[in-house]
């Protein structure tokens, strides 16, 4: 209380990029079947947000098209990657000319889990994709993603500190805490559970991000308390996607952004370096 908080601001970077605040949107499959303008129109609420887009392999439309929507240059590439290595490094090659600043590497997906609503619904993924998972995938297939490419390399899927240690050996720069919104493994534990323990095993050897279970400013504030550079956020921006396209996008970002900033203000933080563990309390 009685601290300063006349000039609160929620800006910060992550892995050197300038957001308006710590929320990205986070990488989301089939965004046409939203909205016509899909990728294009979340890319271009992202920006006017300020804030970074992760563009999904499963995307409606190409990389490409999806970075000729905007002009920031705050887009990530996130990668779900097969057995054809050469395919692979293409896409890296492509995100890395298309001005893409970092590749999200999801690990969490040997194989499609069993999501019963796409069971009961008859959605499945189009052939025309290809195979987009190799379960025989290890750390070293990581090492060597991690040298063919110059950008920097995040690790999605991350919820044990074991796995956050092999990750940074393998030269990552970031972890994404994340249970794949809950639709691959049941009965995992909650991205904000794993956390804590994510953030003390890196240590200062990686930053660590937050993806899941995120829809209001004040489970922002949380994540960073428990250590998180900056948290990703997917349905919250699907819906404001379908309902008024890129406008949608950027409304639903500006509301969570003045959420924070509100936060922020109440626990009497000037911007998000002040918030500590100390921030939040365990039952």
């Amino acid at each position: 209380m009685l601290v300063d908080v006349s000039q609160t601001t929620a800006a910060t970077s992550v892995l050197g990029t300038e957001v308006s605040f710590p929320v990205l949107v986070a990488p989301m499959a089939f965004q046409g079947l939203a909205h016509p303008d899909g990728e294009r129109a979340m890319a271009q609420g992202a920006e006017a947000a300020g804030t970074i887009m992760c563009l999904s392999t499963l995307s409606t439309v190409s990389l490409e098209e999806a970075a000729q929507a905007v002009l920031d240059g705050k887009r990530w590439f996130q990668l779900y990657w097969g057995p054809d290595r050469a395919k692979v490094r293409e896409i890296l090659d492509r995100a890395g000319e298309a001005g893409y600043r970092a590749i999200v590497v999801t690990v969490d997906l040997p194989e499609v889990g069993r999501r019963e609503r796409d069971l009961r619904t008859g959605f499945e993924t189009p052939a025309s994709l290809g195979d987009v998972t190799d379960n025989s995938l290890t750390w070293r297939d990581l090492e060597w993603l991690r040298a063919q490419t110059a950008l920097p390399v995040l690790a999605k899927g991350i919820l044990t500190g074991e796995d956050a240690v092999l990750a940074t050996e393998a030269g990552v720069e970031g972890i994404v805490v994340s249970n794949h919104g809950g639709r691959q493994l049941d009965g995992v534990a909650a991205s904000l559970d794993a956390l804590p323990e994510v953030v003390e095993a890196v240590g200062d050897q990686a930053e660590v991000l937050l993806d899941g279970g995120v829809r209001r400013g004040t489970d922002v504030v949380k994540a960073l308390a428990l250590g998180a550079r900056a948290v990703l956020v997917g349905r919250a921006a699907l819906y404001g996607l379908a309902v008024d396209g890129a406008g949608g996008v950027e409304r639903v970002l500006t509301l969570l952004r003045e959420e924070v900033e509100l936060a922020l203000a109440l626990c009497g933080c000037a911007s998000p370096a002040d918030v500590a563990r100390s921030h939040v309390g365990r039952v």
